[in-house]
């Protein structure tokens, strides 16, 4: 196998690309340091010093004001609950697409396809309303909103990986004496663990980090998500709590960057295999 030369230009590119992604991260870190009248407009992009330094202060009003912490498992709730139906429905449903192959799978494999270019904000409307009147307004039953608004793209992924999948490893489960139902939980699964992971890591990002579609469908009085209730940080006359405002997101932040570094190795293997096989 040769060895691939490494391009110093490329690399010194990316580097500088990666340190400007991570800027606002680290600004949004030093400032959930800071005191209050450190942040300002002048002193947003300086370093915390002996004066300005609140240490851990501003993460312990954060978690202490605005039920921060039910906040915390209303988040935790929805984005595994949502995940997970995501990702049980939509590989079952690509892989009815791909070994079926009719005329009605693949037209509704183009509109899942179709899903994915559709704004929200052209449905957000009748979508609260559909939502009360379904009785989906609460943490528990608002992963069905998020089933189909995340369908397209999970569809869209497992459908490529599964065209890459012999039919003959299935028929032969099927001689075995493996029921449909074994064949997918025994056999698919285990083959489509990169594109699980990857489609894991994106749909629990956007279902995480949503703010529009849980302050449209849920009460914002009972049930608050975490980038809810950063907003309720805003008080009166338009002063904002800046420093636990800050340590909250970080605070957001930080279980999705640890997931992503846990299974960064599967991302674009799944991605690429989903998006480029068959």
């Amino acid at each position: 196998m040769e060895n691939k030369k490494k391009n110093p230009l490329a690399t010194i590119i990316l580097s500088v690309i990666s340190i400007l992604w991570m800027y606002p991260i680290v600004l949004i870190l030093f400032n959930s340091l800071k005191k209050e009248s450190a942040i300002t407009t002048s002193g947003v992009f300086s370093l915390p010093t002996g004066e300005t330094w609140n240490g851990l202060k501003n993460f312990v009003a954060s978690v202490t004001q605005m039920d921060f912490l039910k906040s915390f498992w209303y988040s935790l709730v929805i984005s595994v609950m949502s995940v997970v139906l995501i990702l049980l429905c939509c590989s079952m449903c690509a892989w009815y697409i791909v070994r079926v192959n009719g005329k009605l799978s693949k037209a509704f494999y183009y509109l899942c396809v179709f899903s994915m270019v559709v704004p929200f904000q052209m449905v957000m409307f009748t979508l609260a309303k559909t939502a009360d009147t379904l009785k989906l307004n609460n943490p528990y039953n608002i992963c069905i909103i998020y089933l189909g608004f995340g369908a397209g793209l999970a569809v869209f992924m497992f459908t490529g990986f599964v065209k890459g999948i012999p039919l003959e490893i299935e028929e032969a489960a099927l001689i075995d004496g493996c029921s449909p139902l074994q064949v997918y939980f025994q056999i698919l699964i285990p083959i489509l663990k990169p594109t699980i992971i990857s489609t894991a890591i994106l749909e629990l990002m956007w279902v995480w980090n949503d703010y529009l579609l849980p302050t449209l469908v849920l009460d914002i009085k009972k049930y608050r998500t975490i980038p809810m209730a950063v907003q309720y940080f805003r008080g009166s006359f338009g002063h904002v709590q800046m420093g636990p405002m800050m340590a909250s997101i970080m605070i957001d932040i930080i279980p999705i960057i640890i997931v992503y570094l846990v299974c960064q190795k599967h991302i674009i293997e799944g991605v690429v295999a989903g998006a480029v096989k068959g």
